[in-house]
């Protein structure tokens, strides 16, 4: 498994992203595993990161202002766009782990068609969907700004990952 940080912190149009670095974690399922969904669920949920869904990324531009999201693929590959429309563009494959932190844009740009992941958020978050819109930014800004950081990485658990990239920047 490797670790790879995305910054962005600058809103673009109605997308507020986020100070905190979207974190990739690639390869992250064994390549023995045959239901990697299943195998994403339990490593997320031992983590304090229950999922609550199985499904694709929209293929348009929204954020979340009360929550982080964790996007553990389990099938498939996808082009995802990251930050707003003049954002970075990531390739996603099976056994790949996406934390995006609330307020940062994403979409599927392209992807297989059988292309899925799994959806989770911190222990007693939910998701709010919030879409690319200007006159609302400044209420979404707020609303990120009280989001908690969460207490554990979804995939290292109480070490590394956003313990340190997230609580401690200065260690990472």
């Amino acid at each position: 498994m490797t670790i790879e940080t995305l910054n962005l912190h600058d809103a673009v149009d109605g997308v507020p992203n986020n100070p905190l670095p979207v974190v990739i974690y690639r390869q992250v399922v064994p390549a023995h595993i045959v239901d990697a969904a299943t195998w994403l669920e339990h490593r997320f949920a031992a983590n304090g990161w229950p999922a609550q869904w199985r499904y694709i990324i929209y293929n348009f531009t929204h954020f979340h202002a009360k929550t982080h999201e964790l996007l553990g693929v389990y099938a498939g590959e996808a082009l995802v766009q990251l930050g707003g429309q003049t954002g970075p563009k990531v390739i996603l494959e099976k056994g790949d782990v996406v934390l995006v932190p609330a307020g940062v844009g994403h979409k599927a740009v392209e992807s297989s068609a059988d292309f899925n992941v799994v959806g989770a958020y911190p222990q007693g978050m939910s998701a709010d969907l919030c879409r690319d819109e200007p006159d609302r930014l400044a209420r979404a800004q707020r609303l990120i700004g009280q989001v908690p950081l969460p207490a554990t990485d979804p995939i290292t658990g109480r070490h590394g990952g956003i313990t340190t990239l997230w609580h401690h920047p200065e260690q990472a």
